[in-house]
This record gives C-alpha cells, sequence and structure tokens, in this order.
C-alpha cells in the first residue's frame, strides 16, 4: 500500500514526529512509526512534555524513584525524566541516523524557554543538555532570538547540533543561515569535521495564517471598502505558505553561493528547512494543507499526531516546493507585498509571534513544573 509519510522521501523531506512521551517509546509505537511510516525523527518542546508528564501518570513510578534518591525541585527532576525521554528516543532512532551517516534520525530537546533572551545561560545550559544525554543524534534546540543568533554560532562551532526553533520572519532565517555557517568556519578552522554537526532552522507555518486572520476579520469588521476587503479575503490562509516559499527560495539561494559551495566541499550538511507548527488551526482548513504544500528538498516537516494520521490517510505528495519553483515564489513574494499594501504589517506579526511563542513555552514551562512538584509532593508522601 503507498503510504505519502515514506513517499516524500523521493523529494528530499523528512517526516519527524512532533511529540514524545515515555509511553510511546516503551509502548514500541515509536519504532513502529520508524519502521513502518518512515518517521525519521522526533521533536519536543516545552508544551509537549507538559502534555506527557502533567497528563498522565506513566511518569509517577520514576518520580517517586528520584524522589527516594534525594533528587528535589521540579525542575531537577523534570530534566532527569526529559533526559531519559531523550535518551531513549535517540536509541530508537539510532539506526536511521546510522543508516544515513548522521543525515537523520534526531531527537530534539529545548533549552528552557527563560533562557530565550540570555546568550550565556543558552550556552551553559545547551552544554550540559548535550553532555547529560551523550547521543550524537541529540539536536539542542535554541530560539531564534537576537541573543540565541551568537549562541547558536558559538554550538555549531562546537560540534553540538542545534534545532533553531521559532523562526518567522524570513530575514531573521537568513541571520539564522549566517549564524550556521559562520559557526561551521569556526569548527573547521579549529580542525573540527564539519560533517559530523547538523542543524535545522525551524520556520513556523500556521500560526503566521492564524494571526494575519485576525487582523483580517478585525479590519473586515471595521468597514473596509468593497476593494481593499477583496484584498483582505484574497489572504486568508495564504500569507503563512507565501512566507514558508520565499524562506526557501533563500535557504536555495544560499547553497548555490561560493561561501557555502567551500563548506560542503569540506563535507558540511545544509541546515534545512523544518517546518513547524503544520497543524492546522481552522477547522475550514484541509488538515494536511501545510505538509502538502511545502514538500522539497533538504527540508523536514515535523508533524502533530492528529495531522500525521491525516497525510498518511489522504496526503498529495509531489515537489511542491521544486516544481516551477521560480514561478511559485514570484507569486509568494507579490502574496507577501500585498499584506503591507493592505495595511498589515507583516514585521509585525512576526514580532508578536516570536515574542507570544517564546511567553507560550515559558507558561508552558512553569505549569510543566508546577505539576512535577505537585506529584513529588504526593509521591513523597508529603515529606
Amino acid at each position: 500500500m503507498s503510504n505519502p509519510l515514506t513517499e516524500v522521501q523521493q523529494f528530499g523531506q523528512s517526516i519527524w514526529y512532533d511529540f514524545i512521551s515515555r509511553d510511546l517509546i516503551l509502548s514500541g509505537e515509536l519504532r513502529r512509526l520508524v519502521e513502518h511510516d518512515g518517521v525519521l525523527g522526533v521533536t519536543s518542546n516545552p508544551a509537549i512534555f507538559e502534555k506527557a508528564i502533567a497528563g498522565s501518570k506513566d511518569y509517577d513510578p520514576a518520580i517517586h524513584a528520584l524522589v527516594s534518591q534525594g533528587v528535589s525541585g521540579g525542575k531537577a527532576i523534570f530534566e532527569h525524566l526529559a533526559i531519559q525521554d531523550i535518551q531513549l528516543g535517540c536509541d530508537v532512532l539510532r539506526p536511521v541516523y546510522d543508516s544515513t551517516a548522521g543525515g537523520d534520525g534526531f531527537v530534539s530537546l529545548e533549552v528552557s524557554p527563560h533562557l530565550a533572551y540570555d546568550t550565556a545561560g543558552t550556552l551553559d545550559e545547551a552544554r550540559r543538555l548535550w553532555a547529560a544525554v551523550g547521543r550524537p543524534n541529540l539536536m539542542i534546540k535554541v530560539p531564534a532570538t537576537t541573543e540565541g543568533l551568537p549562541a547558536i554560532e558559538q554550538l555549531i562551532g562546537e560540534g553540538i547540533n542545534v534545532n533553531v526553533t521559532l523562526l518567522f520572519a524570513v530575514d531573521f532565517y537568513q541571520a539564522v543561515h549566517q549564524a550556521y555557517m559562520t559557526g561551521l568556519e569556526r569548527l573547521v578552522a579549529g580542525g573540527g569535521d564539519a560533517s559530523r554537526v547538523a542543524s535545522v532552522a525551524s520556520f513556523f507555518v500556521s500560526r503566521i495564517d492564524a494571526a494575519v486572520e485576525k487582523r483580517v476579520s478585525s479590519e473586515l469588521e471595521s468597514g473596509a471598502d468593497a476593494e481593499r476587503s477583496r484584498g483582505l479575503e484574497a489572504l486568508r490562509a495564504e500569507v503563512a505558505i507565501a512566507n514558508a516559499v520565499e524562506a526557501y527560495g533563500c535557504f536555495r539561494d544560499e547553497l548555490a553561493r561560493e561561501r557555502w559551495q567551500a563548506l560542503a566541499a569540506r563535507g558540511a550538511r545544509p541546515q534545512r528547512v523544518l517546518w513547524a507548527s503544520t497543524g492546522t488551526k481552522s477547522p475550514d482548513l484541509p488538515q494536511t494543507l501545510y505538509v502538502d504544500s511545502l514538500i522539497g528538498a533538504d527540508t523536514v516537516n515535523t508533524v502533530p499526531a492528529t495531522t500525521f494520521a491525516a497525510f498518511k490517510a489522504t496526503g498529495k505528495v509531489r515537489d511542491a516546493l521544486g516544481e516551477d519553483a521560480q514561478t511559485r515564489r514570484a507569486a509568494a513574494r507579490a502574496r507577501l507585498e500585498s499584506v503591507d499594501t493592505l495595511g498589515i504589517s507583516l514585521q509585525q506579526v512576526t514580532d508578536e509571534l516570536l515574542r507570544d511563542g517564546c511567553q507560550l513555552f515559558c507558561d508552558a514551562f512553569d505549569k510543566l513544573l508546577a505539576a512535577v512538584e505537585t506529584k513529588r509532593s504526593a509521591l513523597s508522601g508529603g515529606r
């Protein structure tokens, strides 16, 4: 039987699973997803761990054991739990990592979201988590903030795999790619092997359409004239994909330049574009919209469970980013220009999404730690 989840690989895309939990791993489900559905990686974030740990009793025995061993405090217990999950996930994905010579098979673990604007703190925690997990197919997630850029550069220069998360703006994506190349150049200059480090740039998709939709609805309710109303209506569910197409075009441009070619000659791997937040937010949109539309070479799509099942059942597989690429990019640019022309600042949208994204992850992280602390207290009998 055909399976769109594996068929996308013929066009150079990897499907990663946007979830991790103890049960997913120990039940054998993750291994099944890898072996039968072509899953080539796993991503996690504070919201995912909050759902996995706080939303079940699967971790209660481990929490009880950690308390008995003298581990105290919600953050310390969470890190023990998360590190073990990530290690187990990396072990399941290790055959993929080995068979692709380090090109795939990664599991991502994020530094504390409270460090999003702290370069030194990000570096310290990233190095500590990298050492604690001790797996070559780990990726450390670092938010795409101004303060995150030097951390990304430094970590790549040290040979640590990095998943750059919470990317929304195309111009900032270009800055991230520059940081990646500078890090590789630093690694090579120090005698390191560029082929042993990998990175992805996680470009968030559906949140952009959701944010634009709010602004469009507000403008229409305020009584826009007929011509402007038609223009605003045309933006619905169109901006996020246009933004992604332009980001991908910039990525392909970078790979054609001499600076990248020199690194590629030393064995460096492209910093693949990863499409994140690819579940649709509106029930009026096809569930697989952001998967069908963003298949292309050197890309990853990290797919949440519901969208994963929908794409397996009804996904439309084609080289969406490669077919008539110049025409599609020109249309995407025209769409993005029309956003500003109609009085909606895309820069403001992406700035707000980055700020809100960092805060949402902080909120989820704090909620997670509070839940772990509550469990710790209950399982230790109030000691």
